[in-house]
């Protein structure tokens, strides 16, 4: 089993590493993706290069398994719409293979305003970061309820289309906040790898001139 996570990760911080670890131990997923997000739609650009992004991810998940970086989308012209990396990833594994996306609660609730958010469903499994005890909307879009599942060998025996909540490690953590405090001269150590600290200093990014 496969897994993406995708992000401006402007920058990445333990509020993405960390869940992501619970779910590829909790799934057994023998790789997880991290596509950092080259030219997002729908929402304000980066503040750091696509460069930079990509050089932190790597720094970040540097030695932990199962986590690779993927970036593709830094290498593909126009907006980076998920749709588009997800086809792309599956006519590279097949269409047998299962195929999960790791999303965040907060990204799931706009899922609907995504562009071919229903080809997404049929061409992945989502895998839903909750926090424990979470309980399911009772608004949610009654296609997507219908792929709700709480049986993790539904994501196994199928290459697609499930909808799955798993518990994580939940840390109150945002790219913002490490960007607002670098800019008011602050440290973002124990918020994102010391690797990644040394990065953003050492190329004094989001205002930082430590």
């Amino acid at each position: 089993m496969i897994a993406i996570i995708g992000g401006t990760f402007d920058p990445i911080h333990f509020g993405h590493l960390r869940p992501a670890l619970d779910i590829a131990e909790k799934l057994s997923l023998t790789e997880v993706r991290f596509i950092p997000s080259a030219t997002p739609p729908h929402r304000w650009q980066p503040e750091a290069s696509a460069e930079d992004r990509i050089n932190m991810v790597k720094l970040s998940i540097e030695g932990t398994k199962p986590f690779i970086l993927d970036d593709r989308e830094y290498h593909r012209e126009g907006a980076s719409y998920t749709i588009d990396t997800l086809k792309s990833i599956r006519s590279e594994i097949g269409n047998d293979q299962s195929f999960s996306m790791i999303l965040g609660l907060d990204a799931f609730q706009s899922f609907t305003s995504w562009k071919d958010w229903k080809d997404i469903v049929e061409t992945c499994h989502i895998v839903i970061a909750a926090r424990p005890g979470y309980q399911i909307d009772a608004t949610l879009d009654e296609y997507l309820a219908k792929r709700v599942t709480d049986n993790i060998d539904d994501l196994k025996s199928l290459a697609a289309g499930k909808i799955y909540f798993c518990d994580v490690t939940q840390l109150d953590i945002s790219a913002t906040m490490i960007r607002d405090k670098l800019k008011n001269q602050q440290s973002c150590d124990y918020l994102t790898p010391a690797k990644v600290c040394d990065y953003i200093e050492s190329n004094k990014l989001y205002g930082s001139d430590k």
